[in-house]
């Protein structure tokens, strides 16, 4: 077992790669009444087309398979998964994001129990025909469901203007058309493919002993028959360098418009440091520009503009990327071209120093903070990892950071042909 210490966070981090390939990161928190564990799978929403393995030719799965699969996961022929988590005082939950599927579970005792049964039910699917079309009526209701949320439609209204072809514009659940394909055999060939050991990474947190609790994953493990497997051919659609669409609107049943400004990621394949400092900055200039103490943020408040919905993100994965910016607004007009107006000017824009250290500072303070939460630490150690690079290194890559970095981000990045305007209005 290796283990990699991080001094300034006083953080010691043990790993193993077992013989099937499975990564295993174990944070010991001594001290700390709740250990947190995840495994995950490199699996989400946009893996439609692939090779499933054991096989060579590409295949094209049905829109929210993955989504499908992860309520399945759940469902045994013989007990109870969150009962059997709740007998050893347990909570346990699972999501499915663009590009993974984790499944979670906290505790303040019984960390053994619990792990074994996170394990032991991720790895052991039990799919039935009949199982099957039943959650497609259940899966049915949550997607309409979400078509009726104005949110919802907001963000994928945006999302759908930046990508032509690219799967992420495709709600993570799917629709209720793609789900009705999904059988129990697809299911497995799936789950198959993408949950064998060497596409998983298990992460646990929390007051254990790390020799302890990495022999018990090595003879859960050692008991299965696995055999470590290629990495898996993926393949996403050719993407245009700019947004597809430069603006849409949307009429729902709403009282308040809702405004959003899209930027597409064109960088292919970015992966490590690399993506992730290209993540930071892209946040910190939007701090810069549009957080709340910001004079522009208060200049469109005091013109009533906007109000406390008004948000702004970036997710950057190395198969895709975006920001938004928006919210509700009673001047959905005036607030998108104010919008574009300033985003317009961000890559020849004179960023003042004192600002920039002010903010990078902030988000180092903020960084320590969160490193107190077990759930904080757990939910983006995964993502980082399958980035190829530890969620510890963004403290090394804010210190480093420089203005000039923030510079080239801004010329790269904010380009007029990649920005899209999205509106949500009340029907008429």
């Amino acid at each position: 077992m290796e283990f990699k210490e991080f001094p300034q966070l006083q953080e010691k981090l043990y790993f193993e790669e077992l013989e099937n390939g499975l990564k295993v990161y174990l944070l010991p928190k001594p001290g700390f009444n709740k250990s947190f564990a995840t495994f995950t799978t490199k699996y989400g929403s946009i893996d439609n087309e692939f090779v499933p393995i054991g096989q060579s030719e590409m295949k094209r799965v049905p829109d929210g398979i993955a989504h499908f699969l992860e309520h399945k996961l759940f469902e045994k022929q013989d007990y109870d998964v969150f009962e059997k988590f709740s007998a050893h005082s347990a909570s346990s939950n699972a999501f499915t994001s663009f590009t993974r599927t984790c499944y979670l579970f906290s505790c303040t005792s019984e960390l053994s129990e619990n792990l074994t049964t996170l394990i032991d039910f991720v790895q052991t699917p039990y799919f039935t025909e009949e199982t099957v079309e039943k959650e497609k009526g259940i899966i049915a209701q949550e997607i309409k469901m979400y078509d009726d949320n104005p949110d919802f439609r907001a963000y994928y209204g945006i999302i759908n203007n930046l990508f032509k072809d690219h799967p992420v514009k495709i709600d993570i659940a799917g629709t209720v058309d793609s789900i009705q394909p999904i059988t129990a055999d697809l299911l497995y060939e799936c789950y198959h493919t993408f949950y064998h050991p060497s596409n998983m990474l298990l992460f646990v947190i929390g007051d254990f002993n790390p020799e302890e609790i990495m022999t018990l994953v090595r003879q859960n493990q050692a008991a299965k028959e696995y055999v470590k497997a290629d990495e898996i051919p993926r393949q996403y659609p050719e993407e245009p360098d700019y947004a597809v669409t430069k603006e849409s609107v949307l009429e729902m049943e709403v009282t308040t418009p809702k405004v959003f400004l899209g930027i597409k990621d064109v960088t292919k394949d970015r992966q490590g440091e690399v993506l992730l400092k290209n993540e930071i900055a892209v946040d910190i200039i939007f701090d810069l520009i549009f957080g709340s103490s910001s004079a522009y943020y208060e200049e469109m408040l005091d013109k009533g503009y906007i109000n406390d919905t008004f948000s702004y993100e970036t997710n950057f994965e190395s198969a895709f990327g975006f920001s938004i910016v928006g919210g509700d607004t009673r001047y959905p007009d005036e607030l998108a071209s104010s919008l574009r107006e300033k985003l317009e000017s961000i890559s020849t824009m004179a960023f003042n120093e004192d600002e920039f250290n002010r903010i990078k500072n902030k988000k180092v303070g903020r960084f320590l903070s969160a490193l107190n939460s077990v759930e904080f630490i757990a939910n983006q150690f995964t993502q980082y990892a399958f980035n190829g690079v530890h969620l510890f290194t963004i403290l090394d890559i804010l210190e480093k950071l420089t203005i000039e970095d923030l510079q080239q981000v801004a010329k790269d990045y904010f380009v007029a042909d990649r920005f899209s305007t999205f509106k949500l209005l009340p029907k008429k």
